[in-house]
């Protein structure tokens, strides 16, 4: 079954997408200080915007991974986000695996255009697909019909490999053929280039992630649901996104968990629906259930009681705690700050969450002063709206 978008639920599509950047960037002045007391006492009441300094980190614990960026910026998560919103927004609103691997190690990788902190299942799934990609030419190298020198090899492999990472298919012959015939001229050393390309090309595995079970496996998903919304493939899609950069069983069922959490909120049912939903596919439901109890919105207690790290069985928790509770997207951003620990993680689902709810503007959704703080903000809004408009 699938449904018909109306402007409604497109609205509520593009102000939840906003959220989660608008979110991450609040975050991350903050990021990863674990010491609750020191996040008070560095940014107060309003923790939000704060540019990134090693100095408040002196009197908590916690790691420093932003030096470099500014009041504004977007972290590492952010930047995987934009990465996956990219390939959908170049396949009609479609996960495209492969196109999406390589963007991924293109953005990511050596000579990218990241610049900043290289998380765990980031750097994993770099590695794996290295490991493929080195596979790959060995075993196309080995059954090769011509009679090739090493140095020949070397040549091949090293003219293939920036065709390979941009191209796919039938794109790959006529460039990578061009490319040789400036060094050879000799046809069945060009036709071994194609043959080198074309078996890196069919043996780039889809599950290419680490095996890795923290919150990159669902800090992605925002714009994944939205071009998604209402399909009964959502799931299976899902899992095909996570495995690219999170290969493992708990990491999908936390990342499953998530979606239909956003799922619902982008089809405009309440948050307690939603969570209800989300709870279903959770893995450790008690967990989630006891975080939605009381009646009072305590985000740091709940960073003690389930953990403030990257991992999802302590993340989840606390999300779900946050969304519980806040009663608007300030409250809940701040909230999510001053719990500590993976806060910009965290902020993918809990900014988009929030801002379903209540959109941009008036006295519960994304503050406009908020939104205008976020560095690019102009171009990341036109690619959310991009990607919603389209379906």
């Amino acid at each position: 079954m699938t449904y018909t978008v109306s402007s409604d639920r497109k609205a509520t599509m593009i102000a939840a997408l906003a959220g989660g950047w608008v979110a991450d960037a609040a975050s991350l002045g903050l990021h990863w200080l674990y010491d609750s007391q020191c996040i008070h006492d560095v940014g107060g009441a309003s923790p939000e915007f704060l540019p990134p300094k090693a100095d408040y980190f002196k009197g908590g614990f916690g790691y420093f991974a932003h030096e470099g960026k500014q009041a504004g910026d977007i972290s590492h998560y952010g930047a995987a986000t934009g990465v996956l919103t990219d390939s959908l927004l170049a396949h009609n609103g479609t996960l495209d695996i492969r196109d999406y691997q390589r963007r991924f190690r293109a953005f990511f990788g050596p000579g990218g255009r990241w610049q900043g902190y290289i998380d765990n299942p980031t750097r994993g799934t770099l590695n794996n697909l290295s490991s493929i990609e080195q596979k790959a030419i060995e075993q196309a190298l080995s059954a090769t019909a011509v009679k090739l020198t090493d140095k020949q090899k070397r040549m091949l492999v090293q003219k293939v490999l920036p065709y390979t990472l941009h191209l796919s298919g039938e794109q790959l012959a006529g460039p990578v053929r061009k490319a040789i015939s400036l060094t050879y001229q000799e046809p069945e050393i060009q036709e071994a280039g194609v043959h080198l390309a074309e078996t890196i090309d069919h043996h780039l595995l889809p599950e290419s992630g680490a095996d890795d079970m923290q919150l990159p496996a669902i800090s992605k998903l925002p714009p994944l649901v939205a071009s998604y919304y209402g399909r009964d493939n959502l799931l299976t899609v899902v899992e095909a996104a996570v495995r690219v950069t999170n290969h493992n069983d708990e990491a999908v069922a936390w990342a499953k968990c998530a979606a239909r959490l956003l799922d619902h909120l982008f089809r405009g049912n309440p948050m307690s629906v939603a969570l209800d939903a989300g709870t279903a596919e959770a893995p450790a439901s008690d967990s989630l259930n006891k975080a939605r109890t009381g009646s009072v919105l305590d985000a740091p207690g709940a960073g003690d009681a389930y953990g403030r790290t990257c991992y999802l069985y302590e993340a989840m928790p606390v999300i779900f705690h946050i969304l519980s509770h806040a009663r608007n997207y300030t409250e809940a951003i701040r909230a999510n700050i001053q719990c500590g620990g993976d806060s910009c993680g965290r902020a993918w689902i809990i900014g988009p969450a929030l801002a379903a709810l209540y959109g941009v503007g008036g006295e519960h959704g994304i503050p406009l002063s908020w939104l205008a703080r976020l560095k690019d903000a102009p171009a990341i809004i036109a690619n959310v709206e991009s990607l919603v408009e389209n379906k």
